[in-house]
This record gives structure tokens, sequence and C-alpha cells, in this order.
């Protein structure tokens, strides 16, 4: 590959409750373009400002940010307005995907099956509204209940009747201002890497926990099976293909993503799209490009490769 920048700055870290694992995944990625012979500088926002960027001094912006103002169109702010080349989606397609009621309604456009929802605010809610709108959208339980706009899986809830549902949603209106109540669904987690408008391939989860969930995610003690490649047969494998490659066009992403599904019934349901896949040994987006032979180097040089503005 002709590399089209040399000096490279890996930004990572952050202020979101990703942290630790952003710091995990700049580090890997670190590591991977040292070895591939490029100049890499490290800035964590944290605890300097974007503005302390020097622009002169880099030809690129490797994004390792994970969560909160790291994947939501924040960060890609800064890097379009200092004019540096960045990997990974730009601010609309960033805001976009992070934020779970505006992504599922760009599904839903597209023809993208995704589980029936609503949405409720701190401001209006209260339980008789709640009983209305569950009644109104058909949704049966067990139900979700998840923040609109945190990664990682946090602040997601599983409730099995409305007493509990009504507490997880009070307890959760502590901290969020919006959220998602959505009908859960069965079925295999079945999770697919795009990579530069390609889709590469799809992984299967199979938690020892309720769902997947932070500690399921990160944690080695949870025994999150990884089945590669997901067990489909080849018909339904493309389709999952297909559907990834779609909603990644359709939210104008960049760079790589990861398509989120439940296969249920013979029928796949796209959960959300992240923008910034995790980069660590446990993450899924390496694990689908290893099976594939790219191994961690050339798959973080080819994000790399991607880097621009404008977009």
């Amino acid at each position: 590959m002709i590399k089209k920048f040399k000096k490279v700055l890996v930004v990572l870290g952050g202020t979101s409750g990703e942290r630790s694992v952003s710091l995990d995944s700049g580090k890997a990625c670190v590591k991977a373009l040292k070895k591939k012979k490029y100049s890499v500088s490290t800035f964590d926002p944290k605890f300097q400002n974007y503005n302390l960027i020097n622009k002169n001094k880099i030809d690129a912006i490797f994004n390792a940010l994970h969560g909160k103002n790291g994947e939501d169109g924040i960060a890609q702010t800064y890097f379009e307005y200092l004019k540096i080349p960045y990997t990974h989606s730009g601010v609309l397609s960033s805001y976009y995907c992070m934020n779970k009621l505006i992504s599922k309604k760009i599904f839903k456009k597209y023809k993208i099956s995704t589980p029936k929802f609503f949405k409720i605010s701190l401001n209006s809610y209260n339980k008789k509204t709640l009983k209305k709108k569950i009644n109104q959208i058909k949704l049966t339980f067990p139900i979700v209940v998840k923040p609109i706009n945190e990664g990682s899986s946090l602040g997601v809830k599983i409730s099995k009747n409305i007493i509990n549902l009504d507490v997880t949603i009070k307890n959760l209106l502590k901290k969020y201002d919006e959220l998602m109540i959505e009908q859960f669904i069965g079925g295999q987690e079945i999770q697919v890497a795009v990579i530069n408008n390609v889709s590469i391939g799809a992984i299967e989860l199979e938690p020892k926990r309720s769902f997947y969930d932070y500690k399921a995610k990160y944690s080695k003690t949870a025994k999150t099976k990884h089945i590669m490649p997901a067990r489909l047969n080849k018909k339904n494998y493309s389709e999952a293909l297909r559907l990834a490659l779609k909603a990644h066009k359709a939210l104008n992403c960049r760079g790589i993503s990861r398509a989120d599904f439940k296969f249920y019934n013979n029928k796949f349901y796209l959960l959300e799209i992240n923008t910034q896949p995790g980069m660590t040994k446990l993450s899924l987006a390496p694990e689908i490009a290893s099976y594939y032979g790219i191994d961690f180097p050339n798959l973080v040089e080819k994000i790399l490769s991607d880097a621009s503005v404008n977009k």
C-alpha cells in the first residue's frame, strides 16, 4: 500500500464512559502504526484542548475515541475545523449513528428491519402514558430500555414486567434526559464489519450473561463465546453482509463500521451501527478482519488510508 500519510496523530482516551476502552484501542493502534513504519504521536482530549493540535506537524488523525464527544460528531467537528484528514465517519454520519432514534428512523426509511420503539423524555414521563404507548405500538415483554446516545451498551436494561420497567425508567432518567423503549428480540447476536465500503464478514456472539452488555463486551471473565464465521446458512450470511453495507451507505459511514443485528425467526433486525468500533484484543471488527486474512496492522492501515476532511 502506498502511504498517503507519514505522520499520524492517534486521538484516544477522552471523557466518555468508554475512556478505558478507548485507551486500549488507541494503544493497540499506535503499536500497529509504528509496526507499519509511521511516525506516531498521541493526543488525549481529556487533558488538552483540540486547538492545541499542531496541524503542521501531522498529516492525519487516527480517531480511536469511543462514546460521547468521540463518536457523536463533536470531535469530528474539531477535526473539520482544523482541516486535518481524519479516519472514520464524518460529523453528521457520526451524530446520526450515535443517536439511536435518528439512526432507527433512517433504517426504516431504507426498509431495513429494526425492533419497534418509542421515545421517553424526562419532562413528560408518567406510568399511565407508558402503558398507553406500549399498547399502542404493541410491545410485549421483555422490553429493552436504553439511553439514545450512549455506546458499549452503557445504561441498557431489560425489563420483564411493567413494575420493573417503570422503576428502571425512573432510575435512568436521573442520568439521561431521553430514553428509547424498544422491543426485545431473541435469537442470534450477529455483528458485521464493513471496511472502506466492503462488507468483510459476520461474527456471532453467545453471551453467558442475559445480553451482550458492557461486561460481556470487554471482560474476559464474562466468557462471551465468539463464533467466527456466524452460524448462518450461505443465503442468510450474504444477507447480513448486504444489509450491513446498505446501512453503512444509508448513513454515509466512512472507513470502518460495525452493524449489530439480531437474527430471529429467519429475519434480521438491525439494532444499531457503531462508527468507532473497538480496536482491542477482544474487539469484534479486528477478529472478523483477521479471519479473512487482514491482520491488525493492515486493518489499521486500511482505516487510515481512507482519512479525509469535508465528509
